[in-house]
């Protein structure tokens, strides 16, 4: 044993210490967890010299005391446990709690939760509220929330969702400070408190066996011994510093119980081991615990099994089995080496990101460890988080994510690593980062930042001292124009990160963990919110019927439905697209660009469908801008019957007309329906009205603001034979219901909804649109009119034109193509290219760009490349400037340049 120890230390420092591999490197006695013997002492300082200090102790002795005082049986009655039928065997029936039975067991046992889900409609009692010492079979005696004046009643366990786990982690949360205060103070009615709770736990787990799936299923895998999923073992949160800070008094006074205690916690980890999930967030969830128990068991020597310490952290770290990986093989598994990112949607990349680092924070404190040097990836995955920020720096919404801030934790966590070991431009990096990211970084001892009221604060969460002389980093340091992952099959265009002027998309396919069917889906940014957004997960997380019928289906994204039916297993997706065209080049550090494009291609496998998406991003100003988005879909066998164009928009009011401004007959139907054979999901768009029409279109989406400054984003998009439009509503934009700075309730408003549906193909028929985000005051519209010329070609093929006249008086011509060998023409601009564009202004070109091209001409201006190129050339005051991505040759005025790779903006040189 002592030598796969020594083998771990070698492998996880790197080097040779011979005393690493002895059992006593590793720090003995009891507190070890989050702090040691010697801690003591400097809380003590904390609180005596600094304010927040004494602020945090007074409070959490405050909150201890009010139970404390009440005897040391107060808070362990009002345990959630089976007190009288001592029930030793728990069934289930997938994600419902069934029943409980089995042989009694010598003591009390842990009621285990009613279901997998939090939902119910009974509110959780207050502590006070409990009865000492209830077991009923009826269940609990609860409070009805769902009826007029709540009234209380019986309520089987099964429909409490997880309101058990609640009471119980609330009571050893009091427990547990009670613990740390008796170590701190040495009052023994902390001890007394805290004791009566964990042996009354500890003891009832011991004698529990794991729930047994009456349905034999899928849960079996996943259930824990208090919850339905491994990952939510979250009492043990308590449980390991409650026993860490109070071992010496349990051993005193419980000493004949020390082996059931150790026992209790290694059944525990032990059935961690044995269930869960291995590829993605939570086998490191399963690793916390499994590591955080293994912190405060004793030495493998210490018990006839020999599993104790080094043989769990052994584990975690190096061994795999079925359901538990090793960190190093997870990292390897999940994450992007090249690009940093994790192969989840934003929302749970950002945890598992965390949960890396914290292990780091962990390995650095208790073992004197680097972990980051046995993963790299570490620094680097912290490093990418802020690409998946919009300019508002709120995440991109993609997947099972709830959009929000960045973690800041992470960034303090690789701090305190890079001052243990001397990594000084890696601190300066992070502190950089932290300072951007939290404002209030630093600031402690100025008094303008409190620390929660929590054990931790005087350990782990403490204040960090940050290096003074290290400024805030700047947001364009951590973010590029474009950026893509692969192994998430995402990837985001920009033109800057203002808040309120610039634009951003994202664009995603379902590839990775916790994604959605969503074929290529499309979040837009606008003027200081994602106006056009993912729907979210749905009102009960991924377990609810809205998220498998509508919040995780095509319907509720910004994309294309081909028949009514696209759809293919959602959560641990392997449906990527596959990126055609992208410019700038991927993560590079460049300038914003005044154009930038990428093109996509995915086979919806559910009609054998080919789709690529083109999207856009053009700069009319400093400040404006505007999309193109141009999606082509059709059948490879044929047989399409309809392909359907989904927008959503936040805001309150949608206005679809003619783009002439003429009305459309807007006629009330339900032809959007799960009638026909169609996705559950039709049936959640309401409201809907539609129109039959080849004209044309355009939509205003707009969102009243407050201050009358109303927000709106327009769409145009080009008319098609055999088209119907629809305005409708859909459910609200769940993803965004928990974000606070927003202009009206999300949960309160339905999402305005745009429908077009092509009948047969729409891949020579594509949906051709164009946005611009624009408010009412301060930034008016910058588009004068779009529309969609004839474009001829020389080869048969989708060839799509647009013309936007903006109100300064500049035209834009774009072209795009399926076939970028087909030379296409349209009012003067002709190209052989994926996508192009030029802008004119007075009679003079300004601007021009060949996306994946061979040939662009427009007006004077000629480009030339051997091979599919992007060229961008653009007029200012200092001359022609140009970036391109391949050696090309220019004429601009019968001046000839012969270009070489650049992808910065370049002076133009001319030869005759």
């Amino acid at each position: 044993m002592k030598m796969r120890f020594w083998y771990m230390i070698l492998l996880w420092t790197g080097i040779c210490l011979s005393a690493m591999g002895q059992t006593e490197g590793l720090p003995q006695g009891h507190p070890r967890y989050l702090t040691n013997a010697d801690g003591k002492q400097e809380t003590l300082r904390l609180i005596k010299e600094e304010a927040w200090a004494q602020d945090v102790f007074d409070k959490l002795k405050q909150r201890t005391d009010r139970y404390a005082d009440r005897g040391e049986d107060w808070l362990s009655s009002r345990l959630q446990m089976y007190w009288n039928t001592r029930a030793t065997e728990v069934y289930i029936k997938g994600e419902v709690y069934d029943h409980a039975g089995g042989e009694a067991a010598p003591a009390p046992t842990v009621v285990f939760t009613g279901a997998r889900s939090h939902a119910t409609n009974y509110r959780r009692p207050k502590l006070e509220e409990l009865q000492p010492y209830q077991e009923d079979p009826k269940g609990m005696y609860l409070a009805n929330s769902a009826l007029e004046g709540n009234p209380y009643e019986w309520v089987s366990i099964g429909k409490t969702g997880r309101m058990i786990e609640s009471i119980n982690r609330e009571i050893m949360g009091y427990a547990r400070d009670a613990a740390f205060l008796w170590w701190l103070t040495g009052e023994e009615k902390y001890a007394r408190m805290a004791a009566s709770v964990f042996d009354t736990y500890m003891t009832g787990i011991y004698y529990r066996n794991v729930p047994v799936d009456l349905n034999n299923g899928h849960q079996q895998t996943l259930v824990g011994m208090t919850s339905f999923e491994v990952i939510h073992e979250d009492i043990l949160n308590e449980l390991v510093p409650l026993y860490d800070f109070l071992y010496d008094y349990l051993k005193q006074s419980r000493s004949e119980k020390m082996p059931v205690y150790a026992a209790a916690f290694k059944k525990w980890i032990e059935n961690i081991i044995a269930n869960g999930v291995p590829h993605n967030n939570w086998n490191l969830i399963q690793a916390r615990f499994i590591m955080n128990v293994a912190m405060i068991l004793e030495d493998d020597a210490a018990y006839p099994d020999r599993k104790g310490r080094e043989y769990y952290i052994d584990y975690v770290v190096n061994q795999s089995s079925l359901r538990q990986w090793s960190l190093k093989q997870l990292a390897d598994y999940g994450f992007d080496s090249d690009t940093g990112i994790w192969a989840e949607c934003p929302g749970y990349s950002m945890n598992v990101v965390g949960d890396y680092v914290s292990f780091a924070n962990l390995f650095d404190r208790n073992l004197k460890m680097d972990l980051t040097k046995q993963i790299p990836v570490i620094p680097k995955a912290v490093e990418a988080l802020p690409q998946y920020l919009f300019p508002n720096r709120m995440l991109c919404g993609w997947g099972d994510t709830h959009p929000g801030a960045l973690r800041t934790d992470v960034f303090r966590y690789l701090i305190y690593n890079a001052q243990l070991y001397g990594k000084k431009a890696e601190e300066e990096k992070f502190t950089a980062m932290l300072r951007l990211f939290d404002l209030l970084a630093g600031q402690m001892r100025e008094g303008t930042q409190k620390m929660p009221v929590a054990v931790t604060s005087f350990f782990a969460d403490k204040p960090l001292e940050l290096d003074k002389s290290v400024k805030a980093g700047k947001i364009d340091d951590y973010v590029t124009p474009t950026f893509y992952a692969p192994n998430v099959s995402w990837l985001v265009q920009r033109n800057g990160m203002h808040p309120e002027h610039s634009l951003m998309a994202s664009v995603n396919g379902s590839e990775g963990n916790h994604a959605h069917a969503n074929g290529i889906s499309l979040e837009l940014y606008g003027k200081g919110y994602v106006l056009g957004p993912d729907a979210g997960i749905g009102k009960t997380l991924y377990q609810g019927l809205d998220y498998l019928e509508y919040y995780s289906q095509f319907p509720s994204h910004n994309t294309v439905c081909v028949d009514g039916i696209s759809s293919y297993p959602v959560m641990k997706s392997n449906h990527a697209f596959r990126l055609l065209n992208l410019y700038p080049a991927s993560g590079a550090k460049v300038d914003y660009q005044p154009v930038s494009y990428s093109n996509v291609y995915f086979r919806e496998p559910e009609t054998y469908a080919d789709q690529t998406r083109l999207v856009s991003i053009v700069n009319t100003g400093d400040s404006t801008g505007y999309y193109i988005d141009v999606f082509r879909s059709r059948k490879i066998e044929g047989g399409d019957k309809m392909h359907d164009y989904f927008y959503h928009n936040l805001g309150q009011t949608m206005a679809l007309d003619v783009s002439d401004g003429s009305k459309l007959d807007l006629q009330p139907t339900q032809e959007l329906a799960f009638a026909g054979a169609h996705l559950y999901a039709y049936s959640y768009i309401y409201n809907q009205r539609g129109a039959e029409t080849a004209k044309d279109i355009k939509a205003d989406f707009t969102i009243q603001m407050p201050d009358s400054d109303h927000i709106t984003m327009s769409m145009w998009m080009k008319g098609e034979p055999d088209r119907k439009v629809f305005s409708a509503l859909s459910p609200m934009t769940e993803g965004l219901s928990r974000i606070k700075q927003m202009p009206y309730v999300i949960a309160d408003q339905p999402t305005l909804t745009f429908i077009a549906r092509q009948s047969g193909e729409a891949w020579n028929r594509p949906f051709v649109s164009v946005f611009e985000p624009h408010t009412a005051k301060s930034a008016p519209s910058r588009i004068r009119s779009v529309s969609f010329p004839q474009v001829s070609a020389d080869k048969e093929g989708s060839h799509a034109g647009i013309r936007v006249e903006q109100t300064d008086g500049a035209i834009d011509l774009i072209l795009s193509s399926d076939q970028s060998d087909a030379q296409c023409s349209a009012e003067g601009l002709s190209a052989k290219a994926t996508y192009a564009l030029s802008r004119g202004k007075a009679g003079e070109v300004i601007m021009a760009f060949m996306g994946g091209g061979t040939l662009l001409e427009t007006g004077n201006i000629r480009i030339q490349s051997e091979e599919p190129a992007d060229v961008l050339l653009v007029k200012d005051v200092d001359g022609w400037h140009y970036t391109a991505s391949c050696p090309c040759v220019v004429s601009v005025d019968g001046n000839v340049s012969h270009l070489s790779i650049a992808q910065i903006k370049t002076p133009l040189m001319f030869s005759r």
